[in-house]
């Protein structure tokens, strides 16, 4: 007889046991399909989609706008983008918890009316008077985290009030007046430019923030907690998280920032009003979501988001300078946010149905 050896079988994707009358008793999925890993992963993420958006939008712009080319036009652009992506830092870890704060926009503008009335009343250094203008903000912020946090209530309840609180506070503190007597030294810093680039000055400190925020998210127990607070709050309360005391700092951060877009607003424009940087929460939440950040909570990351700041923000100016009228900014901005919600939503239920789909195909046919 020759010496020929059967041919192996081939690798099935599930290990089957042998009960009663030939019957398979078991059928136990051993290679299942997996998830991009490695460069594909980084290449054809979430973060680097928004890149690649970002950088059409960008070259689309040049090539169908005129005068988009030019450093005139990052000038303004990144000037417009600031605020945003200030707010858009700390928001990112808030809605990462499952939280959200629409009081932003109304704690820039109470910062904006302390500081005009400040400063108007006279006697006080600019300083003392921008100091003061933060630490309203951190109280803002704490105030919120107070009542979220401390007394169990929601965040959307409670930051809804506090919009209509903070900027009904800020109303009263300056009324229908315009501070706009601001040292032109500190509105000319705040506008100035590194050379010829047309990349603003104040743009070094809003990095340093953003990289702060970045380590804080990606690189510190801290930041890997809220991710865990997003998933579950009683399952990050088992592991030794403090939720408590999380979300309150978290809200005390979102106070800060805001108070210090509300300082960069009222020195750009060099006017104090009440109604400074209304209607800003807007396009912080639709550019944090669009980067990527879940609505539910449990995802997202400061890349994306950045990226997601500055697609909005691009938008909006290569639509302005085509003329374009802010009714239509506004609704722009709205259907981003709807995209930014409902897209990821019909990914995922796409993703599970295909998932499903080749588990179904690989098991045993009866």
């Amino acid at each position: 007889m020759s010496d020929l050896k059967t041919p192996a079988a081939p690798k099935a994707p599930f290990t089957k046991g042998s009960g009663p009358l030939g019957t398979d008793t078991t059928g136990v999925l051993v290679a299942e399909p997996k998830g991009r890993t490695g460069a594909s992963r980084i290449l054809l993420g979430r973060d680097a989609i928004m890149i690649y958006a970002l950088l059409v939008v960008v070259i689309g712009a040049c090539l169908l706008i005129p005068r988009f080319a030019s450093p005139v036009t990052v000038g303004f652009l990144l000037l417009d983008v600031i605020p945003i992506l200030l707010i858009a830092m700390p928001m990112t870890l808030v809605i990462i918890t499952g939280e959200i704060d629409l009081s932003v926009a109304s704690t820039a503008g109470l910062t904006s009316a302390v500081i005009g009335v400040l400063w108007a009343g006279g006697g006080m250094d600019i300083g003392v008077v921008l100091l003061i203008g933060l630490l309203v903000g951190v109280v803002a912020g704490a105030f919120n985290g107070f009542l979220i946090a401390v007394v169990g209530l929601p965040s959307l309840a409670v930051t809804i009030g506090t919009l209509a609180l903070f900027r009904g506070l800020a109303l009263v503190v300056i009324g229908d007046n315009a501070v706009a007597n601001f040292p032109p030294e500190l509105t000319a810093f705040f506008t100035s430019k590194i050379g010829s680039t047309g990349i603003p000055v104040v743009m070094v400190g809003v990095l340093v923030v953003v990289l702060a925020f970045g380590v804080v998210l990606h690189l510190t127990p801290f930041g890997r907690g809220l991710y865990a607070l997003g998933y579950s709050t009683e399952a990050a309360s088992f592991v030794g998280i403090k939720v408590a005391r999380s979300k309150f700092w978290l809200y005390v951060a979102t106070g800060g920032v805001s108070a210090l877009a509300g300082v960069f607003w009222t020195l750009r424009y060099s006017s104090a009003r009440s109604d400074n940087a209304s209607g800003l929460e807007l396009a912080v939440i639709a550019a944090v979501l669009l980067g990527g950040v879940s609505i539910f909570g449990g995802k997202g990351s400061i890349p994306g988001v950045v990226a997601g700041v500055l697609l909005i923000g691009t938008i909006n100016y290569a639509l302005r300078l085509g003329r374009v009228s802010d009714v239509v900014l506004i609704i722009v901005t709205g259907t981003l946010l709807i995209a930014s919600v409902v897209g990821p939503s019909i990914f995922e239920s796409v993703k599970q149905w295909n998932h499903h789909r080749r588990i179904r195909r690989s098991l045993p046919q009866h």
